[in-house]
């Protein structure tokens, strides 16, 4: 694959952690890189002028409108409209304009509610996903049905990745739209500041999930463009349990938070055991290796340099 690699979402969380790798091994003057302000992807004219324009060999699909709990809960309509407008706009313009391949990421909410953990590939389609998530977890979910069917009716080679909870730098620290650990790390470092004696977190601590530092995902998207031609999908996560009570601990101490923890046990813990099977990514030869506690370190250490002298990287 000789031509341009487009990365929708290049400006996002995981953009910023894949357009660097992708650089690294192809050249800065192959890889280009659309945010938001670039191009409206909800607009099919922009999105026609776009594929003209560039001439995309491969489409890295990483753009989407995401956000935590609370977010989805408040919009979920504009979380549906927008992900399906953004997923059917770009696998119809690759596919019209023959790119050579597309990769695609959806996320694990997608997997049914009742999945059984280990969560593996062959569980997406046997029961819907979280309600309270549903508007983006199944407009996302489209992709892998886009995939199926532009392959079959334009032959287009297209991937779908399925991360774990991806966290790193870059990631979204907003009060009150980001993920779990994020939102942890905002809290315990802003306690430490201004030294308050506990933090609260929601819930009871004892759910179980999986989470995937963002650079190890990153890494393997060269070999999903050089070396995968299946639609079938690929959990790419780290496959390890580890307790919300875990994690807490773990952020504290990379925070150098010396209080307590208080567990909000009148908030409901949700699913009680999400992992997914890696099974697949294993027999590949691939892993997400990065162990939990040097991504918080990490993730901290980048938050905490950016906290005071760039908010907006924060989205604060």
């Amino acid at each position: 694959m000789r031509g341009p690699i487009l990365v929708t979402g290049a400006t996002g969380f995981v953009g910023r952690h894949v357009v660097p790798r992708l650089i690294d091994r192809y050249g800065a003057d192959r890889v280009i890189g659309v945010g938001r302000s670039d191009h409206d992807l909800m607009d099919p004219v922009e999105v026609r002028r776009l594929f003209r324009d560039k001439k995309p060999a491969v489409v890295i699909h990483l753009a989407g409108y995401s956000g935590g709990i609370g977010a989805n809960r408040s919009y979920p309509a504009d979380f549906y409209y927008r992900n399906t407008l953004l997923t059917a706009h770009v696998f119809h313009e690759a596919a019209r304009t023959r790119a050579e391949k597309l990769i695609y990421l959806v996320g694990a909410c997608s997997y049914p509610a009742a999945a059984r953990s280990p969560i593996g590939e062959d569980q997406m389609w046997e029961g819907f996903p979280e309600a309270a998530s549903a508007g983006y977890s199944t407009a996302k979910k489209m992709g892998l049905v886009a995939s199926m069917c532009y392959r079959q009716q334009y032959d287009l080679n297209s991937v779908v990745l399925v991360p774990g909870n991806l966290y790193g730098e870059f990631d979204n620290f907003h009060r009150d739209d980001s993920h779990v650990i994020p939102a942890l790390i905002r809290r315990f470092h802003e306690a430490r500041d201004n030294g308050a004696d506990q933090v609260r977190v929601w819930g009871s601590g004892r759910p179980l999930r999986d989470f995937v530092y963002a650079g190890d995902v990153a890494n393997l998207i060269p070999f999903f463009i050089e070396d995968y031609d299946s639609s079938e999908p690929v959990n790419v996560s780290s496959g390890t349990a580890t307790s919300i009570a875990g994690l807490a601990e773990i952020i504290k101490e990379a925070t150098d938070f010396d209080g307590e923890i208080a567990w909000d046990t009148s908030l409901k813990d949700g699913q009680m055991v999400k992992i997914l099977d890696t099974g697949r990514l294993s027999a590949l030869g691939l892993s997400c290796s990065t162990p939990l506690r040097d991504g918080i370190a990490r993730t901290v250490d980048w938050f905490s340099s950016n906290y005071a002298r760039r908010p907006q990287a924060l989205r604060l």
